[in-house]
């Protein structure tokens, strides 16, 4: 199941460096696709949150 519209994905970017994002259901998250970034955003109530300060690092 999609996380988020796949319209919607198309057009969201990471705010941090602006890298498309990709959806990582199994941690209910949007990652950024940049291999120098890496940020996990969560996605709560079907809503991306997507505020740097909220993001998960990379592991």
């Amino acid at each position: 199941m999609s996380l988020v519209e796949a319209s919607l994905l198309e057009i969201l970017a990471c705010p941090a460096c602006h890298a498309p994002l990709r959806e990582d259901t199994e941690a209910n998250e949007l990652v950024c696709t940049s291999d120098s970034c890496g940020l996990a955003y969560p996605v709560r109530d079907d809503i991306p949150v997507l505020l740097i300060d909220e993001a998960r690092r990379p592991s």
